[in-house]
C-alpha cells in the first residue's frame, strides 16, 4: 500500500505522462504546489515507486514514466474508491429508445469513439439470446407472399417466395395469424419452431404453405455469431507505436479476426463492473502494447454484449471507465425497452 505522498506523485506522473507523452521530470513533480516536499523528498519517493514496479526509468538522465502495474493501481483504486465517475464532456447522447437494434449500435460506436479518440467496439446481442417478436406475411403481388420475421433484439430475416398460381388471400391471412400466435416469443433455436410448422393438425395446403417459407426461420437461427461494430481504427493506429511492422500487422490481424476480439470482449461479461486490460495483462500478443475498458449491458440479471474502447496504455482510464459505463447504461436502456415490446 502506498502513502498518500507516494500517491499523489504516481498520479502526478500519470496525468503529465497523458498529457504529454514525455517523461516526467523530477523537478516538474516537486513544482507541484499540492505536493508539500522538496526535490529530495520527490527523488526518493520516485526511487521507491520505480522499485515497487509502478514507474519505470527509460534513460538515466530521463524522468519517470508509468509502467502497465503503475496503470493498474490507479486504475484498481479508481474502480474500488465506490465514487461516481464523470464523464467527460460532452455527455453521451444517444437518443436510443426508438432505434433499431443495428443503428444503436453503430450510433454508439461513433459517439463512444468521438468523445474518448479511441477506437470503440460493441458487440450486439447474440441471436442465441433473441426470440421471434412478430412476423408479417405480406401479398407483393397475386403470386408472390414476402415473410418478414423480426426478432426481440431487432434482427429481420425476410423470404419471398414465388408460387405457380395466385395465392389466397385468406390462405395468407391465416399464416400470418397463426405464426404470430404460435411462435411469438420462442427461442430462435427452439426445436418448438419445426413442431409447430409441421403439426399433424394442418392441413396439406396449409402445411406445403408454410414449408415454403421455414427456410426464413433456419437462416435466422444459423447465424448466431454475436456482431462487433467498430468505430476509430484510424485512431487507435495513429494512437500506438507503429514503428513495429510485426506489431502492426498483428494488430491488423485481430481486427480482421473479429473472433479473436469477440473472445476477449466475452471475458468482460464475467466481470461484475469494468473489464480493465493493460499492456502485458492482455493474453494476445497482439493488444501487448494497448489497454482495453469494457463492460457489459443488457438486462438486470443477464448481460447481452459489451461495450468497449481500446487505445495505448497511455490511456484516459478515468475518463474511458466513466464513458464506457454511460454508453452501457443507455444501451441497456435500449433493450430492457426493447424486450418489453415482446
Amino acid at each position: 500500500m502506498l502513502t498518500s505522498r507516494q500517491e499523489r506523485i504516481l498520479c502526478k506522473v500519470v496525468d503529465d505522462y497523458l498529457q504529454t507523452g514525455q517523461p516526467v521530470a523530477s523537478r516538474a513533480i516537486a513544482a507541484d504546489p499540492e505536493l508539500d516536499c522538496g526535490p529530495s523528498t520527490v527523488r526518493h519517493e520516485l526511487a521507491l515507486l520505480e522499485e515497487y514496479g509502478l514507474l519505470g526509468h527509460p534513460h538515466v538522465s530521463a524522468g519517470r514514466v508509468p509502467t502497465d502495474a503503475g496503470h493498474r493501481y490507479l486504475v484498481d483504486r479508481l474502480l474500488t474508491s465506490g465514487q461516481a465517475l464523470a464523464p467527460p464532456e460532452p455527455r453521451l447522447e444517444l437518443s436510443l429508445i426508438r432505434r433499431e437494434v443495428d443503428e444503436a449500435m453503430r450510433a454508439t460506436t461513433e459517439t463512444l469513439s468521438q468523445m474518448t479518440n479511441l477506437l470503440a467496439v460493441v458487440s450486439a446481442p447474440s441471436l442465441n439470446t433473441a426470440t421471434i417478436r412478430r412476423i408479417e406475411v405480406l401479398a407483393l403481388q397475386p403470386q408472390v407472399v414476402l415473410v418478414v420475421i423480426i426478432t426481440s433484439t431487432g434482427g429481420v430475416s425476410k423470404m419471398l417466395a414465388t408460387f405457380e398460381r395466385s395465392v389466397d388471400p385468406g390462405l395468407i391471412a391465416w399464416a400470418g395469424e397463426y405464426l404470430n400466435e404460435r411462435l411469438v416469443g420462442l427461442g430462435l433455436g427452439a426445436r418448438m419452431i419445426h413442431q409447430r410448422l409441421t403439426e399433424p393438425g394442418l392441413s396439406v395446403t396449409e402445411l406445403a404453405f408454410l414449408a415454403r417459407f421455414a427456410p426464413a426461420f433456419g437462416t435466422l437461427a444459423s447465424e448466431t455469431d454475436d456482431a462487433l461494430y467498430f468505430e476509430g481504427t484510424a485512431r487507435l493506429f495513429s494512437s500506438v507505436q507503429t514503428e513495429d511492422s510485426e506489431q502492426v500487422n498483428e494488430l491488423i490481424g485481430l481486427l480482421e479476426r473479429r473472433v479473436a476480439l469477440l473472445r476477449i470482449l466475452r471475458s468482460a461479461l464475467g466481470e461484475e463492473g469494468v473489464y480493465v486490460r493493460i499492456g502485458e495483462e492482455n493474453e494476445l500478443p497482439a493488444m501487448r502494447s494497448l489497454a482495453v475498458v469494457a463492460t457489459g449491458y443488457g438486462m438486470p440479471l443477464r448481460k447481452l454484449g459489451t461495450v468497449s474502447v481500446i487505445g495505448p496504455v497511455r490511456m484516459d482510464y478515468a475518463g474511458a471507465i466513466a464513458t464506457v459505463q454511460e454508453a452501457a447504461h443507455e444501451l441497456s436502456r435500449f433493450v430492457e425497452d426493447t424486450y418489453a415490446e415482446n
